[in-house]
């Protein structure tokens, strides 16, 4: 009888492409992985994967057998969670990716009420910036920020996601205010990597790509810049929210507002069957974000104010 969990290692380091990798997604050391994997292949008595310079590649033997292995776990986890939403219990495993600051921010007092709720379930959730591959990485689902893509991937928007360029006191005193998209480009900015801004004139979305005087790969670290007088940022309100409502920054170019974005909850296929603790994520998601967010009413007020 083959062992689930040597099955499942060897999915990991065929989606992973390596022993290391598929360990840091699994929670064990990479030689328990290798050993895991061997022992599977002893069973089958063919060889899954071929060691390599770069890592390790499928066989055509993994290859068949991966497809079909595939199948049987979605639909042992299918089993067990209908077996489970008769008993109104959730329990399993629920592998969530999110953003590095919404995550840590927002996202994490929530998985943590879902743990409360759910005692039997097990919340193993990532926190990165970087794009995560749901399905070459085994995840269950990801909290996504932003305009999505057509992909095979399901989605559902919980919410909408503000933006603000936004500005501290200090620096417009020293620098002015500006009025109009002409102005920003006297201006020094700070940005996140190399992106454009968007803003909406009228009807039209119009781009300006600023020269950043200060980057960042993650909105906290944004912040703090703006925070100490370095230029003008465009934050989302998740984020700048806080600062807001102290004082310490202050939107700008209010004639020219950033395009609305979304939360969104992604899974991968099938439509049909939703997990039940992927639907008990999405509802207690939506119980805490849905309709117009809580981070948005300092903005909102501010903006009113000013």
């Amino acid at each position: 009888m083959f062992d689930l969990e040597d099955i499942a290692a060897f999915l990991a380091v065929a989606d992973a492409g390596g022993f290391g990798r598929a360990g840091q997604g699994l929670g064990l050391s990479k030689s328990m992985v290798s050993r895991r994997v061997a022992r599977l292949e002893a069973e089958l008595g063919a060889q899954l994967l071929s060691r390599t310079t770069r890592g390790v590649a499928v066989t055509e033997a993994g290859l068949e057998f991966k497809t079909r292995a595939d199948q049987i776990l979605s639909d042992l986890e299918a089993a067990r969670d209908a077996v489970a939403q008769q008993g109104d219990e959730i329990v399993g495993s629920l592998r969530v990716a999110a953003p590095l600051s919404f995550g840590m921010t927002h996202l994490a007092p929530v998985l943590a009420e879902l743990a409360v709720r759910h005692p039997r379930l097990q919340v193993d959730a990532a926190y990165s910036d970087r794009f995560v591959d749901l399905i070459g990485e085994r995840f269950d689902v990801a909290v996504r920020l932003g305009n999505l893509t057509d992909s095979s991937l399901i989605a559902r928007k919980i919410a909408p996601i503000h933006g603000a360029l936004v500005a501290s006191p200090d620096y417009l005193a020293r620098r002015g205010e500006p009025r109009t998209l002409a102005d920003l480009a006297g201006h020094d900015t700070i940005t996140q990597g190399n992106e454009a801004w968007p803003f909406r004139d009228g009807r039209r979305v119009v781009t300006f790509q600023p020269h950043a005087r200060f980057r960042a790969d993650n909105g906290q670290a944004l912040l703090s810049a703006v925070e100490a007088g370095l230029g003008l940022a465009m934050l989302p309100t998740f984020i700048a929210g806080p600062a807001l409502e102290r004082g310490t920054i202050v939107p700008v170019m209010r004639d020219y507002p950033m395009p609305e974005a979304g939360l969104y909850v992604v899974r991968p296929p099938p439509a049909g069957h939703v997990a039940g603790k992927v639907r008990a994520l999405t509802e207690l998601l939506v119980e805490r974000f849905g309709g117009e967010p809580y981070w948005d009413a300092c903005y909102a007020h501010r903006k009113a104010a000013q």
